[in-house]
């Protein structure tokens, strides 16, 4: 067993006067930086965070933020990041569900999320801000710098990540060192990553695609990355000419090519771009290499398995492909009632196996049993089809998820909770094409006759993510439906397809 899987396959090849990252004026060695990783670790050991012990964060992207996530792996704890835009309902539940040993939060928010702990029965809740102060950052400066790393396997967990399912209900991902590890190490050979590399690493870390894939890459390779605290297009061409590589969901790409300084002097440094988390318009895809000389290399992933598929490093990065299986993984497409392997160039459900798929969910073995075929394989919910050379399209999704800026969003928490709200009858929650977020979120609604589209807009603020909240409501008389009662989604979204890609779209809409 290594002595850590996860946390020394990170520390390997950086070298220790080598820089890792740089945050503003902050600047963080790998050998400063273990440093700080064991000074934080002591003080969760302190707090009485013992192995297995979950950790929740819920703070905004800093260094220090990153250093505790790496503090927490080298006290075998598990990682529980959550989106800083969750409200204190949504918190409660996570904070239920998982029974972590420590909270830590933004000082704004400390006595709320006290209270909330309190009921949960968590048993310490600590602050860090995106300055990286708090009363967690003062405990790791009064900690000794020399700390016992903890004994983690491949199977131990490393981090639970919550994904929401069509129910409503959000799911605990259990995630492992060895498929976080493994995942990384393949997709550090397959991108061809070195210690030459500097990452601009302007993705949220309570998300996979930052905190998992950007980090453990770029540590992988003993590589240095500049963290930026939120994604911002001016800045991140401002550190283009000191980095070569950036990961990105397809709203950072939209709003760079927005911007006149995105030339090809701009990205002259430049030999890799990636885009996940959500499909990239082949209109952007066009856009980018006719503005920079360079193709987007677009890649398929969840949070339940890292990433499943990708384009290739050298050869056509064609747009709306994925790729094929990633090195050491299965991808497979079967029938949606048969099961069975579909002809090839078929459209069926893909399903995936291999190192990098999570074992189940936290504490919910019903519906782990139902994520996996009796063969093995875990059912991803996506519907796509392999064309000739064995690469991978994506069709559609077999559920109703929305990805709006590289966020899922499932339609049937915002439907619940727009339901309940006094006047309204019901309501269908739909993603439409959006010029910049890839998909915006729209519910369309029977009310009665005195309730307003602000209204329920307003009575969303404070009980859902600002990210989950439609950004239009619509007003219909009934909603479409098959001969089973069922709501035929598929019709309003086509329906409306343009309604955040027209100016026109401004301003409440009434449907016949």
């Amino acid at each position: 067993m290594h002595r850590n899987r996860l946390f020394d396959r990170l520390f390997a090849v950086g070298a220790p006067d080598a820089l890792a990252i740089e945050f503003g004026q902050l600047t963080l060695s790998y050998g400063e930086l273990a440093s700080e990783t064991a000074k934080y670790a002591a003080a969760l050991e302190d707090l009485g965070v013992r192995p297995g012990d979950r950790v929740a964060v819920q703070v905004e992207k800093s260094a220090a933020n990153l250093i505790l996530y790496l503090a927490a792996l080298r006290a075998g704890a598990v990682y529980l990041p959550l989106n800083t835009a969750y409200t204190l309902s949504e918190l409660s539940y996570f904070i239920g569900d998982a029974e972590p040993a420590l909270i830590v939060c933004d000082p704004a928010r400390r006595e709320d999320v006290a209270a909330i702990a309190a009921i949960a029965g968590a048993a310490r809740v600590e602050t860090l801000d995106g300055a990286g102060h708090g009363s967690i950052a003062e405990r790791a400066l009064a900690a000794p710098a020399g700390f016992e790393t903890v004994a983690r396997g491949s199977d131990d967990l490393a981090a639970i990540c919550y994904t929401s399912g069509t129910t409503g209900r959000s799911k605990g991902a259990m995630l492992t060192h060895g498929g976080l590890a493994s995942n990384a190490e393949t997709l550090t050979d397959l991108w061809r990553f070195t210690a030459d590399d500097v990452l601009i690493h302007a993705l949220p870390i309570y998300h996979v695609h930052g905190l998992f894939v950007a980090t453990h890459v770029t540590m992988m390779a003993g590589a240095s990355m500049i963290l930026q605290p939120k994604f911002d297009a001016d800045a991140v061409l401002d550190a283009m000419p000191r980095a070569t590589a950036m990961m990105g969901v397809p709203t950072f790409y939209t709003r760079l090519l927005a911007r006149d300084g995105l030339t090809r002097d701009a990205v002259a440094g430049m030999r890799l771009f990636v885009s996940g988390s959500a499909p990239l318009l082949a209109s952007a895809h066009r856009e980018w290499e006719a503005r920079t000389g360079q193709a987007i290399l677009e890649r398929y992933g969840m949070t339940e398995t890292g990433m499943n598929a990708s384009n290739p490093y050298d050869g056509p990065r064609v747009a709306g492909m994925v790729g094929p299986p990633v090195p050491g993984v299965e991808l497979r497409v079967v029938g949606e009632t048969s099961g069975a392997p579909v002809e090839g160039g078929d459209i069926g459900l893909v399903e995936v196996r291999g190192p990098n798929v999570f074992p189940g969910y936290w504490r919910n073995p019903e519906k782990t049993r139902e994520a996996f075929t009796a063969d093995g394989w875990f059912r991803t919910g996506d519907l796509g089809a392999f064309d000739e050379h064995g690469s991978l399209r994506l069709a559609a999704r077999a559920s109703d998820l929305i990805i709006t800026g590289g966020l899922n969003v499932y339609p049937a928490e915002v439907e619940g909770v727009i339901d309940a709200i006094p006047g309204v009858i019901e309501s269908a929650v739909i993603g439409l094409p959006h010029t910049d977020l890839g998909e915006g979120v729209a519910a369309v609604v029977v009310a009665d006759e005195a309730i307003t589209e602000d209204q329920i807009l307003g009575a969303l603020k404070g009980r859902l993510a600002r990210f989950k909240q439609p950004r239009r409501v619509l007003f219909t008389s009934a909603l479409p439906r098959n001969a089973m009662g069922k709501v035929t989604k598929a019709a309003l979204r086509q329906a409306h397809a343009q309604l955040f890609t027209q100016p026109s779209a401004a301003g409440p809409s009434t449907l016949s």
